[in-house]
């Protein structure tokens, strides 16, 4: 999709016939064509193309998800029954990319975005945005940075890494209570990698822990056997990662063959850990640990859409549900501003109370873009399954720690 901008047409068939049927009666119903609203296009920009391709598909599913049932359940209805329009922009993990993706989206009269998956690429891309004043929501992206610039058109809904890094330390320190000393951390070298591994390396000594080494990675990084070899030598209790989905894939399964044993594998914002790896490698996910974004398992909301997704063969990774709770949110918006006039849904958007049913948060309140309400979830891949082992308030299993040694 390089180089142009795709519309989903979500509705186009039900609207096409609609506008037939009407062109047909004009002159006897001249009132009723006036009477259409405009529909509401909303930018989604994501990765689907690259080396982080299968993530950014997993955002594109769960934002044309909620368009369609926001649109299914009569569009936004302040706004006449307006349905939102998804322009599909793919930014093939390239901050370049992602800017020209902003700029000609721009010119096809979006009035909001949501992406970008990558924290580079929705920097830029929020920075581009901003010179038009258009809304940008963020359905993943971890860096700080991206809402610490001041820009008023950026809104988070999750945590960034300061808060996963924060809540992750105290629930390592809850299970260790002292046992482990000392950690490696593997991280991907671009600003989320850089930024979570920093934060851990300054946070650890709180609850007792020494970083030993930290070790950098190429993105995509093809073999870990020299990362192996360091850890090994450096015999640290606890394993960190930090990276995203094939590079965390592979060095957890590089461990496991090299038979290397640690008190635990305690990641934060392991792109990885989910249920592809979980199912396709139960036996090197068993016990590792990750503080990520993750949905409410005592939601019937949550259930209800899992369910959709995994009836159409997909799986529901934290990017389904952040994407369409990040849709969800913009209509909110929209349906309280009654206008996708930029200052209008700037100011709702600022002032937005919107629960989040399908995510373990409190009421959303944001303060420069980062919503206080967002909290992460401490999991534990359990026989084939993930479960949460924190906060108690939304558990479903107790933690196995420390792990069992590989034999």
């Amino acid at each position: 999709m390089s180089g142009s901008i795709r519309s989903t047409g979500l509705s186009r068939r039900r609207i096409g016939q609609s506008a037939l049927g009407l062109a047909a009666g004009t002159l006897a119903f001249p009132a009723i064509l006036g009477a259409q609203a405009k529909a509401v296009k909303v930018g989604l920009i994501h990765p689907v193309t690259g080396f982080v391709a299968y993530n950014g598909q997993q955002n594109r599913l769960g934002a044309t998800m909620a368009i369609e049932d926001i649109n299914k359940a009569g569009g936004i209805k302040s706004m006449g029954g307006a349905k939102l329009e998804a322009l599909l922009g793919d930014s093939q993990s390239k901050v370049e990319v992602g800017v020209s993706e902003v700029e000609k989206m721009n010119e096809a009269g979006v009035a909001a975005y949501i992406g970008c998956f990558q924290s580079p690429v929705a920097i830029a891309a929020t920075q581009a945005a901003a010179k038009y004043n258009t809304p940008f929501l963020i359905d993943v992206a971890a860096s700080d940075l991206i809402v610490k610039r001041g820009l008023k058109n950026v809104f988070r809904m999750k945590p960034g890494f300061g808060k996963c890094v924060d809540d992750g330390i105290a629930a390592l320190g809850a299970l260790s209570k002292g046992a482990a000393k000392t950690a490696v951390i593997v991280h991907e070298n671009g600003e989320f990698g850089t930024g979570t591994a920093k934060l851990l390396a300054g946070k650890l000594p709180l609850i007792g822990i020494e970083a030993k080494e930290i070790i950098a990675h190429e993105n995509p990084t093809r073999n870990f056997d020299n990362a192996a070899l360091r850890i090994r030598t450096a015999a640290p209790d606890i394993v960190m990662m930090s990276n995203y989905g094939n590079e965390y894939m592979l060095l957890a399964r590089t461990l496991f063959q090299q038979k290397v044993n640690v008190m635990g594998m305690f990641s934060v914002l392991g792109g990885g850990f989910n249920y592809k790896f979980v199912k396709e490698m139960a036996d090197v996910s068993q016990y590792m640990m990750d503080t990520n974004h993750w949905y409410n398992p005592r939601s019937a909301t949550a259930q209800a859409l899992k369910k959709r997704v995994e009836a159409a063969g997909s799986l529901f990774t934290f990017e389904v549900y952040l994407s369409y709770t990040a849709v969800s949110l913009l209509a909110d918006a929209l349906e309280r501003a009654g206008s996708a006039e930029k200052d209008a849904l700037t100011a709702a958007l600022a002032s937005s109370t919107f629960k989040a049913d399908l995510m373990p948060y409190g009421p959303t309140k944001f303060v420069d873009g980062q919503n206080q309400g967002g909290v992460p979830g401490v999991m534990q891949s359990l026989k084939g399954e993930i479960e949460v082992v924190a906060p108690a308030e939304f558990s479903s299993a107790t933690a196995v720690f420390p792990r069992p040694k590989v034999s």
